[in-house]
């Protein structure tokens, strides 16, 4: 199974645009979106090209290869214009016998996790800085953004496949991998 999973687009048309374009490259089973799809919110800057009714006619023309977890800029409102589910807190996922808590972040995080077993992983977006780090008993992964990168991150996504969690630029470019294989 292939699975890419991109966070934080924030309304930037070109940067979906961009996501579009490495998910027809990488070809996944299914792109998993980590929230904060259609407004740049209080707190960042705005993205180039925002335009959220652009990121609405890109990510309804994807509808059937998505998986989407609610961000804390996600709204009622933005479900109402997109033509697949936005609104869960987080969705649970089973690779290489592992557990992957899967979550946008504001809710569920290194500070506040969800309840965890040893070896489970927590995988969310919301800090716009990659990580892949092991926690205590459990592993965090962040693919960082795609749109707002902070602390020098680099723009990107990241790819699962055979048991590694693979986060590149936006270019396809690898910048870090880990394996969960057993």
């Amino acid at each position: 199974m292939k699975l890419m999973f991109a966070s934080d687009i924030h309304g930037s048309r070109a940067w979906c645009e961009k996501v579009r374009e490495r998910f027809e490259a990488e070809a996944p089973e299914r792109l998993i979106l980590l929230g904060d799809l259609l407004y740049h919110g209080p707190r960042n800057n705005l993205p180039l090209e925002y335009d959220p009714k652009g990121v609405i006619a890109i990510l309804n023309s994807m509808k059937e290869h998505l998986l989407c977890v609610r961000g804390n800029c996600d709204a009622e409102v933005d479900q109402m214009v997109l033509e697949f589910p936005i609104m869960a807190d987080y969705m649970i996922l089973y690779l290489e016998g592992r557990m992957v808590f899967v979550t946008h972040g504001h809710l569920f995080n290194n500070d506040h996790p969800p309840l965890l077993g040893k070896g489970d992983i927590l995988l969310h977006g919301h800090t716009h800085v990659q990580a892949m780090d092991q926690v205590g008993d459990y592993l965090y992964i962040n693919p960082g953004s795609c749109a707002l990168p902070k602390e020098g991150n680099c723009n990107s996504y990241m790819i699962y496949e055979d048991g590694q969690f693979i986060i590149k630029d936006m270019d396809g470019k690898e910048v870090r991998r880990i394996s969960i294989a057993k």
